[in-house]
């Protein structure tokens, strides 16, 4: 046989092969909805070991993943169920051989680990709170606030960029820093307004120079209105001086993220 002619009977024994794609970590008692699809528009499946089960579908080993919809549909299947159940979600990418693969080397192997992280998750879900500054606003407060700040403002008005140089750089110094320590306070904020909550809470690094807050909860599913409330009230305190979003209810992807052994 001929090198082209092994080469293509590999790719066409390897088209044929299959392979199970794994969500993340359920009760076994879970029945996924009819219309549940997952990576690649495969039906979803439970795979199920005393107490606990995993979120499957079975994907193609010819099929590279890593599309945005693989991802987008990765991410919709877990926030999906955790609206409903505990779900302890795995890193996007998780493929075993088989199913028996998963029950044998990922449940059996792992049940009192998992049983005990879903005892932990029943019944709450995680949250995003994101908060951007206003630009022009928090530039006042900042120059209302500092007199150096404001002096090497006035210094650099209608003069050109390279006569000014040294006092834009001091500036912006002065602004990275004042943002900084706004930030650490307004996020601080955030929290105490939230205490109530008794919230789990991580707080992530900034993705913008403005960002006011940016921090990952687990709360209760139940609470969600409370929270939704608690957040109104600030964004009307905060009215044209910070952007406040929420995203969730999700995966507690910040807290119990795991990942799948190779199978």
């Amino acid at each position: 046989m001929s090198t082209e002619q092994a080469t293509e009977a590999r790719e066409k024994e390897s088209a044929g092969r299959t392979a199970v794609y794994v969500y993340g970590i359920v009760p076994a008692d879970v029945e996924p909805e009819e219309q549940a699809s997952g990576v690649g528009d495969h039906g979803v499946t439970v795979v199920r070991h005393g107490e606990i089960g995993a979120l499957v579908s079975e994907i193609t080993t010819d099929r590279p993943l890593g599309t945005p919809a693989d991802m987008t549909a990765h991410a919709e299947l877990l926030d999906g169920s955790a609206a409903v159940v505990p779900v302890l979600p795995l890193r996007f990418g998780a493929v075993m051989s088989t199913t028996e693969a998963v029950e044998k080397e990922l449940l059996e192997a792992h049940q009192d680990e998992f049983r005990a992280a879903l005892e932990e998750l029943e019944g709450r879900a995680q949250f995003v709170v994101k908060g951007r500054y206003v630009e022009k606003t928090i530039l006042r407060e900042l120059l209302d606030e500092n007199a150096e700040a404001a002096r090497l403002r006035d210094a650099i008005r209608d003069k050109s960029a390279d006569a000014t140089r040294d006092a834009r750089m001091a500036l912006g110094e002065i602004i990275n820093q004042g943002i900084e320590a706004k930030r650490a306070q307004d996020t601080q904020r955030v929290l105490d307004a939230l205490n109530e909550l008794e919230p789990l809470v991580n707080q992530r690094p900034p993705t913008h120079e403005q960002d006011a807050v940016h921090v990952a909860i687990l709360v209760e599913v139940s609470r969600q209105g409370d929270l939704e409330d608690a957040l109104a009230q600030l964004a009307d305190e905060w009215d044209d001086r910070v952007t406040l979003s929420l995203l969730g209810p999700m995966a507690a992807y910040d807290f119990v993220m795991k990942r799948a052994p190779e199978g």
